[in-house]
């Protein structure tokens, strides 16, 4: 009797709970909701979607459940939080405190904090914003000095960890690495200037003026709220997923669909006396060669169904968002959801093309078309087609790529089961059969430099090293392997073992990570442990070690026994 009366509850709370308005058609309207219907089946988290055209919401409609401890459904107005789409909040923080004279965007970052590193390159405001710092990830750093997933993370805890560092992951302004780090320390900057707490900033200063009035900075996330939903992961079977964070800046903003479009709304047809701030966060300042990037000042500028978009997603703990704009034909859509396995970004696509008449849609974008074979090729023996052989390593990404001759051919070998026949066209150069692009292989061997270049049609050149080999044999070289490696950066050691022929590396809050070893000197475990280089003296002798794990490039640890 209990569980049909929840049922029948959730059933009419669902209906009252949904506003549909009737600018869409009908056929519309029911395959925008059949998008999300699998979410609505029992015992399921779902979310709250809401579409608006030209000024008008069209569509706005809950589903599922936001706790399934107690059987509540979602509504059009349950609080959810948006992840990484709170970036584009503090970035308008620091457009406005720039329209008031008060800091500029070429700004050094240390005219606001002093403490921070020097590391002999200026990181300016406008590199934050860009993620074209060079900072290294606060989630992998912390990961790496021991937090866990389950461990609540600060800005005071990245502050700590940040005024450490020795290096960066690059020069600022080189490339785009998105970072979370930089959107952190905005934090501190917009603090420093206006003399207040960042989440009461915000509140009156944007949230308020625009009218977001169930919008605010939460940072402490065990804080008991209502109408927030629960956070899920999984598809099917679902458990709690909680986001142990409290830090702000780049993350952790609860907001509903209803005032994300109020504020979505701003890019099209902006409030008085927002004209400038909105078009300022869509500034996009190309790399130091003048490579083109995607991101504005918290958003992403990009194109769907041949049109411009301004969108940024979000994902912290199970929660899902996706806030995207079509600024040109005022359309907006937002997409919150607290379950992992939601898969919004394909949905929010769907429900982008129903949303346009047939005639308008767009025919698919160009394609890169596979260019024809170069008419001549030129013929290398084996023994100058050897020359080439080796392990060339991406020092950047991390991955190697081999290469071999093999019945007088050379070939690119991705894997065990992945490889390309190259046919030279110049003494150095080759093209690269059967991939259905264009793609050339350079190498460049001059004096001590060993390289190997790949160029994909309409990409930039990919560069790879010569992975130097040290002459040693297997069971020598992992002989050496064992000790203990400390990090001053992050105040944390690792100890490597031996335990047959097994390599482990060991954290006395992470337990014991296998370690795989991928080529000589390099080996590659799990979270946090990504890669792991062993670097060695010119003698052979081993100093340390870099680890990598996406976000953070070459953390160096020093080898101590």
């Amino acid at each position: 009797m209990n569980q049909k009366f929840h049922l029948l509850t959730t059933f009419f709370l669902l209906i009252l709970t949904s506003q549909i308005y009737g600018q869409l058609t009908h056929l519309q309207t029911q395959k925008i909701d059949s998008l999300f219907i699998g979410w609505n089946i029992p015992n399921h988290p779902g979310g709250s979607i809401a579409v608006m055209q030209e000024g008008k919401t069209v569509f706005s409609k809950a589903y599922g459940l936001a706790s399934l401890e107690y059987l509540t459904p979602n509504s059009t107005e349950t609080l959810f939080n948006i992840g990484s789409n709170s970036k584009q909040f503090t970035a308008m923080a620091i457009v406005l405190l720039n329209e008031r004279n008060k800091l500029s965007f070429d700004d050094d970052i240390r005219t606001y904090i002093p403490e921070f590193p020097n590391f002999g390159k200026i990181i300016t405001i406008q590199h934050l914003l860009h993620h074209t710092s060079g900072l290294r990830d606060v989630h992998g750093l912390l990961g790496l000095a021991g937090w866990r997933n389950d461990d609540v993370m600060s800005n005071d805890d990245l502050t700590r960890v940040i005024l450490k560092q020795n290096n960066l992951n690059f020069k600022p302004g080189e490339e785009v690495l998105y970072c979370n780090t930089g959107y952190m320390l905005l934090v501190n900057i917009i603090e420093k200037v206006t003399g207040e707490k960042f989440k009461y900033w915000l509140k009156e200063n944007i949230f308020d003026k625009l009218d977001m009035n169930h919008t605010y900075v939460e940072d402490q996330y065990d804080r008991v709220v209502p109408n927030y939903a629960t956070s899920y992961g999984g598809n099917s079977n679902f458990n709690r997923k909680i986001a142990y964070w409290n830090y702000v800046g780049s993350g952790n903003m609860h907001s509903t669909t209803g005032d994300l479009l109020k504020w979505l709304k701003n890019f099209s047809t902006p409030k008085k006396n927002w004209e400038s701030a909105f078009a300022t966060l869509l500034t996009m300042t190309p790399l130091n060669n003048g490579t083109p990037t995607i991101f504005g000042f918290g958003v992403r500028i990009e194109n769907h169904l041949g049109k411009k978009i301004i969108q940024h997603g979000g994902a912290i703990g199970g929660f899902r968002s996706i806030i995207r704009t079509y600024p040109e034909d005022k359309l907006s859509i937002v997409v919150l959801s607290n379950f992992t396995g939601s898969n919004i970004m394909s949905k929010t696509n769907k429900l982008a093309e129903l949303m346009y008449p047939i005639k308008e849609k767009i025919t698919p974008q160009k394609q890169i078309q596979p260019t024809k074979k170069p008419k001549k090729f030129i013929k290398l023996s084996t023994k100058k087609l050897a020359k080439f052989e080796g392990i060339y390593w991406d020092t950047k990404e991390k991955y190697g790529r081999k290469i071999y001759v093999k019945n007088d051919t050379l070939r690119y070998s991705r894997s065990a089961t992945s490889e390309s026949l190259l046919v030279p066209i110049k003494k150095n150069k080759f093209y690269m059969l059967h991939v259905g692009i264009d793609v050339t292989v350079e190498f460049v061997h001059k004096g001590n430099l060993k390289q190997m270049v790949v160029l994909v049609a309409g990409e930039l050149p990919i560069v790879f090293d010569l992975h130097e080999t040290i002459k040693k044999s297997r069971t020598k070289e992992l002989a050496e392997y064992p000790g203990k490696y400390y990090s001053s950066e992050i105040e944390t050691g690792y100890t490597i073992t031996i335990e047959g022929t097994d390599i482990y590396i060991h954290h006395i809050r992470h337990g014991k990570i296998k370690l795989k070893r991928v080529y000589q000197d390099i080996l590659e475990g799990e979270w946090p442990i990504n890669m792991v280089e062993i670097k060695r003296s010119s003698k052979g002798i081993i100093q340390g070690l870099q680890i990598t794990n996406g976000r953070v490039r070459n953390l160096w640890f020093k080898k101590m026994l």
